[in-house]
């Protein structure tokens, strides 16, 4: 069924994300009505890719779980290290090293890019979050928020372990090389948005001078903090090399962070009370990525640098996770800068990277898509520069015979780590 030509799949997902556009303190509501009544109609009149009724759901649910299991276990998991790591009070010692001006935050964006590129996007934009909450005094401009996002996202575009697409090419045969190429759209659109957004935060509210007197860093907060990111990290790294299979059948990488947080939750314990709150902001994101694995996408257009840009601006609002695998079936793209399209091109919306929806749930205010556009309309101009500059820089040079041996994850089967619709997850 369609509804002038457009699959009635699609109009139902367009009014899920112009509901979370306008109803922005109902976001959570209306991403689970959206996900019910497309799932609703899909059982009645149509099918789960090729399969009707509920053995299609649940032959879907199946692929997507690990997807679901690994961003449940993260966000909700990074929510408790963020707190930690801002309530080891080393946030509180940054003003002994940032310049005491604009230029304060825009060292802190470039830190974010650096932690992002060892560490998962949605990590390094909780702890972005948690010292800006500390350096600004809770007063954070929606346009920084905005770029603790994109710079989190840029920072992981071109590493095969920064981000959840690019660890998908990687596994796929894609070479490291060939997806580092991204860091120089990453680093021309982060030159742009930090400087501006550094001084629209400034303008809203000044960095913190002096540090407090007598700060006393809890390390062993700081221990658990390096616990858990070392439990994820060395689980991606050690499992892609060894059995990829178990990444693509089990969310070891969430459990990996829970098994560090619960096995030194003797030692500090975290804030538990802080769940309710990141568990709402992870079944909205849940909701939108199970939304969109029920899209009838079978193909992209043709490979080119201008579907490419295309994909970037789909990424904002749609899972960028089926996206990649799509193209990695397809072949004949330029791996660099898919990567850099689909790894930054989340940033531009707040739900379009999972690394905005954690973030989300420590500034609720974000949660407005007009207000983070207006905000943060560096982003989307970053965007463009960025992918302006690979063109001019390094030209469109697909790997046709990368491409035809490339034996690409189905679109339901997740790679380990990140980034959606987000996402960016």
């Amino acid at each position: 069924m369609s509804l002038a030509g457009i699959p009635i799949d699609f109009v139902l997902f367009a009014f899920t994300l112009l509901g979370v556009a306008l109803l922005h303190h109902h976001t959570l509501a209306v991403a689970v009505s959206g996900m019910v009544a497309i799932a609703l109609y899909k059982l009645l009149f149509g099918d789960f890719a090729g399969e009707r009724g509920a053995r299609g759901l649940v032959h879907l649910l199946g692929h997507e779980w690990v997807t679901l299991a690994n961003l449940l276990g993260l966000l909700l998991g990074f929510a408790l290290l963020a707190d930690h790591f801002e309530r080891s009070r080393m946030t509180e010692l940054l003003p002994r090293i940032l310049p005491d001006d604009w230029r304060g935050g825009f060292v802190l964006l470039l830190l974010i890019a650096l932690i992002s590129s060892f560490l998962d996007n949605i990590a390094a934009a909780m702890i972005g979050g948690a010292m800006a909450h500390v350096l600004y005094r809770g007063r954070v401009h929606i346009g920084f928020l905005a770029a603790i996002v994109a710079a989190s996202n840029a920072g992981g575009a071109g590493s095969v372990v920064g981000d959840t697409t690019t660890t998908m090419m990687w596994i796929a045969g894609v070479r490291p090389k060939q997806v580092f190429e991204a860091y120089v759209g990453g680093a021309i659109a982060l030159l742009f948005f930090a400087g501006i957004a550094a001084r629209q935060q400034q303008a809203y509210q000044p960095i913190m001078r002096e540090p407090p007197r007598a700060v006393r860093v809890d390390f062993a907060r700081l221990a658990v903090v390096a616990l858990m990111l070392l439990a994820a990290i060395a689980t991606n790294i050690d499992l892609n090399l060894r059995h990829p299979e178990l990444l693509a059948h089990w969310p070891v990488i969430g459990l990996s962070v829970w098994v560090a947080l619960l096995a030194t939750a003797g030692w500090r314990a975290p804030s538990w009370h802080l769940l309710p709150g990141a568990l709402r902001g992870s079944l909205f994101l849940l909701s939108l990525v199970l939304c969109a694995a029920m899209m009838p996408v079978k193909a992209l257009p043709a490979a080119s640098w201008a579907s490419a840009l295309g994909l970037g601006f789909i990424s904002a609002v749609f899972d960028n996770i089926p996206l990649t695998a799509l193209a990695l079936r397809q072949g004949g793209h330029d791996w660099g800068f898919l990567a850099f399209a689909v790894g930054f091109g989340g940033s531009m919306v707040w739900f379009g990277s999972s690394a905005g929806v954690a973030l989300c749930t420590m500034y609720p205010e974000g949660r407005s898509v007009l207000g983070w556009l207006k905000g943060g309309w560096h982003v989307v101009v970053a965007y463009l520069l960025g992918f302006a500059a690979m063109m001019l820089l390094l030209g469109w040079a697909p790997d046709e015979p990368a491409a035809r041996k490339l034996s690409a994850p189905s679109v339901e089967a997740p790679a380990p780590v990140e980034s959606l619709p987000h996402r960016k997850p």
